[in-house]
Order: C-alpha cells, then structure tokens, then sequence
C-alpha cells in the first residue's frame, strides 16, 4: 500500500510540473551527453598520443653546400663523410635510441616528389638540394631534448627537429575542443540543478497540505521525502538514457559514418569505449538529481 501511495505521488508530481520536468530532462540529457563526449574524446586524444608519438622521429639534418649562406652552423660548408660517421657513431652508443636510419640526398628528393607532387616546387628542386639527415626512433619520444642538446651545435648539423612537435599542435587543438566541452557540460550542469531544485520547490508547495497531513499522522521524513526525491530522480534517469542515445547516434552517424570514411589517418576508437561510458552517465543521471533534491528538500520542505 506504501509503495503504491508513493507511485501514485510521483505519477501526480510528475504531471503536475510537465513543462519543468521536460526541461530538466532536456539539461540534463545535453550536460551528460556533453560528460560522455568529452570522456570520450580525452580517450580518443589518448589513443592517437600513444599511435602517433610512436611513429614520430627526430631528425637530425645535415648541412649541405647550398647551406653556408643560410644557416650559422653550415658555415664551414657541407658535412663530410668523418661528420658523419662521428654522429652515428654517437647515436649507436646512445641507450635512449631504439633505431637509426640515413637518408640520402636522393632519397629525401624522392619522397618529396611523391609526398608533394601537386606542388609548383617539386619541379623546380634538384637531388643536391635536398638534406641528407638521421631519422631516430626513441625508446622514449620525451628524451627529445638529449639528441637536440648533443647535436644542435655539433660542426655539420644543420638543426634538429623532433616530429612531435607538428602532432602536438593537433593534440592541442583536441585538448582544447575537449575543454571547451567541459566548460560547457559544467554551465550545463548547473542549469540542471537550478531546474532540479526549482521544480522540487514548486512540487513540494503545492502538496503542502497533503505533506500537512501526512506529518500529522505521523509519517516519517524520508516517507514524505521519497516522492519528491524520485520525480528528480526519473526525470533525471530520462535524461541520462536521452545522453546514451545521443552518443550512440554520434558514434554510428558522425564517427562511424562520417569521420572514419573522410579521416583516414586517425584511429577512431570504437563502439567498446562508448559501451564503457554507457553506465557511468546513467549512474550520474540517476544520483545527481536525487541528491540535488534531497538537499534542496531540506530547506523548502520542513518535515
């Protein structure tokens, strides 16, 4: 009889405040779906760190005759054949180096021909024009700098540059979309609760008489609490299966239909890392607004 009485208040509740409780549905759907957008891009970010940081190289380019006049350390003129030998010989000795390759003159003119064919420039290049340079593997891609402290100024070496540097400009941009996300969901967030605890405050004062009553014949504080704590709570529950629904549709239409076909470079992650997200945006969708209205409960409903 109890459990009916409370079901038949939330049912009463819930009609009572339809427009309210539709909107606390909306905020709510639009902060999760944000919460799990962004969990799932910080992992997505992640994901291509660890692919692409173990793909990059340093590069060591040496100077060649059409670098005397452009660049300090090229002064002296093309590096020789001892120049060269030494630096390897270096890098052998280097624990922090996984692998070691050299690429010739020729060997960078015909990548450059094939990487940018589509240029005006790749007709006007020759093979001598190109550097020849050591591209290194890391064991770890962080020790960048002991190769660019070692090898910057050293008699033949053009500069040093670390590939991470170009991918780290795209993992900033994505860290920053993410927080943006963020920033967001939390403004989001906020309007919820405010909606939460303004729709338990109206359905709390227009049942005063009946919560009257029920204190007089002695009902106890979490039994008059209970309807009110539910409503949020189901409205809220609506609103995190709303948020499920919409990053299942993002991942299907967007990632998977979308991105995956016009990105071909980037390894989206897949359907596993949304499932995992699934019950963490429920969870929060179903315990956020009770607690926001148990508290708010405390302050507009005396029991």
């Amino acid at each position: 009889m109890r459990a009916q009485f409370v079901l038949s208040e939330i049912g009463v509740g819930l009609r009572r405040n339809l427009t309210m409780t539709f909107a606390v549905i909306v905020s709510v759907a639009l902060s999760l779906a944000l919460f799990g957008a962004s969990l799932l891009m910080r992992e997505q970010v992640s994901s291509m760190k660890s692919y692409w940081y173990d793909k990059v190289n340093v590069s060591i380019f040496l100077c060649n005759k059409n670098d005397k006049e452009t660049s300090e350390n090229c002064e002296k003129g093309a590096v020789t054949d001892a120049q060269k030998e030494e630096i390897r010989a270096e890098l052998e000795r280097m624990n922090i180096v996984e692998s070691i390759e050299f690429e010739t003159s020729k060997q960078a003119y015909d990548r450059y021909k094939e990487e940018f064919s589509d240029s005006p420039l790749a007709n006007t290049l020759t093979p001598d024009q190109m550097q020849e340079s050591f591209r290194i593997k890391l064991k770890d891609p962080e020790q960048y700098r002991v190769i660019s402290s070692a090898f910057a100024a050293r008699p033949g070496v053009q500069e040093v540059t670390d590939q991470r540097d170009t991918v780290d400009n795209l993992f900033n941009l994505l860290n920053g979309m993410n927080y943006a996300a963020l920033g967001v969901m939390a403004l989001m967030l906020v309007v919820a609760l405010l909606l939460i605890v303004n729709t338990v405050r109206v359905s709390a004062f227009s049942r005063r008489r009946e919560t009257g009553i029920m204190r007089l014949v002695g009902a106890s504080s979490f039994y008059i609490q209970m309807p009110f704590i539910m409503e949020a709570a189901i409205s809220g529950l609506l609103g995190a299966v709303f948020a499920c629904v919409l990053l299942l549709g993002g991942q299907q239409f967007l990632v998977e239909g979308w991105l995956t076909d016009h990105i071909e470079v980037i390894d989206f992650i897949g359907w596993n890392a949304v499932f995992a997200k699934l019950p963490w945006v429920l969870v929060i969708g179903l315990m956020m607004p009770a607690i926001a209205a148990s508290l708010a409960l405390r302050k507009y409903l005396k029991v």
